[in-house]
């Protein structure tokens, strides 16, 4: 019997570190992702990435969205390394991050580490043009349609508060 869908990074695994690349403090990329087995009837999937922990892990008061992503196609496997509108699967769409645009928005989190949630969605249908939505708006849009999720967290605070956790390249010891 096949796994339920799961999402994967080659670039750090399931709890672990976010390599500073993928972060405003680096070269504020997409990581690059990798899916497998989403449900039978997936007609498309859809990609959040939140920060649970904003402002202060401490103090948690919101849910800051670094990447809203719909309509991709369900026979896509993988998102490259920098995913930019021109390198989408066809017919994949974006929302509004909390940065009040488009596309991937590398954590850069103003104290604490912070937890990164990576969610796949595979959902029944297409959705139509939801223009430029936010993460609740596609949440919305979503709600019973939703066959199969999955999810990679990442973990990620400055630098600055942690160096030694990083190697003189910004790679997770």
């Amino acid at each position: 019997m096949p796994k339920p869908l799961a999402l994967t990074s080659p670039r750090f695994k399931d709890g672990d570190l976010i390599p500073i690349a993928y972060t405003g403090e680096g070269d504020d990329l997409s990581p690059p992702l990798q899916w497998s087995n989403p449900p039978a009837g997936t007609k498309s999937l859809a990609l959040i990435v939140e920060d649970p922990d904003a402002p202060d892990p401490r103090n948690p008061q919101m849910t800051w969205s670094h990447w809203v992503l719909y309509n991709i196609p369900p026979g896509t496997q993988a998102l490259p390394e920098g995913a930019t509108p021109d390198v989408l699967p066809a017919g994949a769409r974006q929302g509004l991050n909390d940065w009040k645009r488009q596309g991937y928005g590398g954590p850069m989190p103003p104290v604490g580490r912070h937890r990164y949630y990576f969610r796949m969605y595979a959902l029944d249908t297409v959705l139509p043009d939801l223009g430029r939505p936010t993460r609740l708006d596609l949440l919305d849009a979503m709600d019973g349609h939703i066959l199969g999720e999955a999810e990679l967290i990442g973990l990620y605070q400055k630098v600055h508060h942690r160096s030694a956790e990083y190697d003189a390249g910004g790679a997770p010891r």
